[in-house]
């Protein structure tokens, strides 16, 4: 799968222990993280980070599987807004 895909999944995280084997993580593009080996992808906190690419499968997902991803997404940050706001009170 080509290094542009918007999806990866984990097949390795030694010293990554942040990342969970087998789990598909949303991949953005760094064409400058790219061309040292690495893969910069977003994280349960929903910040980006990079990780060695090796780590990595490269995948597409089906139409249907994106769109549930990005309502699942949206919801997340919703809900993680929600609580911020309410910490601050």
């Amino acid at each position: 799968m080509a290094r542009d895909a918007n999806y990866a999944l984990c097949i390795k995280n030694r010293a990554a222990e942040d990342l969970e084997l087998r789990k598909v993580y949303r991949v953005l593009q760094d064409d400058a993280a790219a061309a040292d080996g690495y893969v910069r992808v977003i994280d349960e906190s929903g910040e980006d980070y990079l990780y060695p690419a090796q780590y990595f499968v490269f995948i597409e997902l089906p139409k249907k599987a994106m769109r549930a991803w990005a309502r699942t997404t949206r919801h997340a940050k919703r809900t993680s807004r929600s609580l911020s706001a309410s910490r601050n009170r």
